[in-house]
């Protein structure tokens, strides 16, 4: 009686699933770490400032807040309506009791739109705006 060879892959079976499933978690992490990197608006052009002091180290809880010129505001690259932004603004003084505000303004934009933004961090209590600005043009 001859003896039958057992074949060394029978049963054997790579499952694919939970590689697969690494690799769309790796996408989505790449994705999303993608966009908060663009996360300033490049359309916007900043006013020139030549003897405005230079910000060396910024407060990690700064909010950016960018006002184009229609005076749209936004952060983060999503558009906020005025009572919007005063909601976030007012859930993030509760978050922090004092935090630095950067306003990224176009310099073709209203002083009205910029002033309507002042107007609701001074209501609710944020003193440390600044301005973005640019020394001088790159070319």
């Amino acid at each position: 009686m001859g003896r039958q060879k057992r074949s060394s892959t029978a049963g054997c079976a790579v499952d694919m699933t939970p590689m697969i499933d690494v690799v769309f978690q790796l996408i989505i992490f790449f994705i999303v770490t993608i966009k908060m990197e663009q996360s300033i608006n490049e359309d916007i052009r900043l006013a020139k400032a030549e003897y405005g002091p230079m910000i060396e180290e910024e407060d990690p809880r700064t909010m950016v807040v960018e006002i184009d010129q229609r005076g749209w505001i936004s952060i983060h690259g999503a558009q906020l309506s005025r009572a919007k932004f005063q909601k976030i603004m007012i859930g993030r003084a509760k978050r922090y009791r004092q935090f630095p505000v950067l306003i990224r303004a176009d310099r073709r934009t209203d002083h009205k739109d910029v002033r309507a933004v002042m107007d609701i961090c001074s209501k609710i209590g944020i003193w440390r705006i600044n301005f973005a600005a640019i020394k001088q043009e790159v070319t």
